[in-house]
């Protein structure tokens, strides 16, 4: 990766933008075209110029995808960002139903996880040591 101070003074290709983020290509291009990033001017060539807002602008995109955040709510999140004066009671209110979110995904998780545990157990115990009529992995799924 290229030093801050190197790309910050001089327009970027898309490809520099995809190597300093870590973004794709054809991602960046797709936020584009939803409009969750600003088009970039174009060079005589046609080509995108990207500058340092779009390199912020992306990396605040990747990390709040990272986290699970949808489309939506970064580009509110992205809205609130430019007010940050108004805007914290705000931001906190989605990161605390995302929570929500996160922690009932847990939950199903590890009841998932109990499940699997007792079938293959279930399956140890009774069928896997030849052909059984019935195999606990089979009945879960038909059941």
């Amino acid at each position: 990766m290229r030093p801050i101070t190197s790309w910050r003074a001089r327009p970027l290709t898309i490809g520099t933008l995809s190597q300093l983020t870590g973004v794709n290509i054809e991602t960046i291009r797709y936020y584009e075209r939803i409009a969750l990033m600003h088009n970039p001017p174009r060079t005589a060539g046609g080509h995108r110029s990207y500058a340092a807002e779009h390199v912020e602008r992306l990396h605040f995109i990747r990390r709040a995808r990272e986290l699970g955040f949808g489309i939506g709510t970064i580009r509110t999140l992205l809205e609130l960002s430019g007010q940050r004066s108004a805007s914290c009671a705000e931001a906190r209110q989605i990161a605390a139903v995302h929570l929500a979110g996160v922690r009932a995904k847990r939950d199903d998780l590890a009841k998932l996880e109990t499940i699997l545990s007792e079938t293959i157990a279930q399956c140890d115990a009774q069928c896997c040591r030849g052909a059984a009529p019935l195999c606990p992995v089979f009945e879960i799924l038909e059941a």
